[in-house]
């Protein structure tokens, strides 16, 4: 078993900006509302005028689970891991990984933003980190 993500036609886009350091998510032009995970048609009134649009990349924490044990590769090599699922700032949930905030400092609606981990066959991957000061310091 492997945790490579399938990369189709559809989704090639979503993983070639991933590996740009984007964070694209869908967005429907006959109900204007978004979502994730990328989807052909739009799950809220299934038309499948939907198109992709950049995603800010911030979110907030909405749960998690630390997760001590898993046997699968590649896995097994990150225990323990944050599981979460994030809302993203644009309005969406997405299941995720949140990397580098110490388990003790988890809280419900922490923000977040998104980092890229480059996996296995070099996809690099969304995950969820601390929010990061701006180059401004604003």
């Amino acid at each position: 078993m492997t945790a490579t993500p399938d990369i189709d036609a559809f989704t090639r886009a979503y993983w070639d900006a991933a590996a740009e350091g984007r964070l694209l998510i869908r967005r429907c032009r006959a109900c204007a509302r978004p979502h994730h995970y990328p989807r052909e048609f739009c799950p809220h009134c299934w038309s499948e005028d939907v198109v992709w649009e950049p995603a800010t990349g911030r979110a907030t924490l909405y749960t998690w689970s630390v997760v001590h044990r898993n046997d699968l590769p590649p896995f097994d090599a990150r225990v323990p891991y944050v599981a979460a699922v994030v809302d993203l700032a644009e309005g969406p949930r997405m299941m995720t990984e949140v990397v580098d905030v110490p388990e003790d400092a988890l809280r419900v609606d922490m923000e977040l933003e998104v980092a890229f981990r480059t996996g296995e066959g070099g996809v690099a991957v969304p995950v969820f980190g601390p929010v990061r000061p701006s180059p401004t310091g604003r």
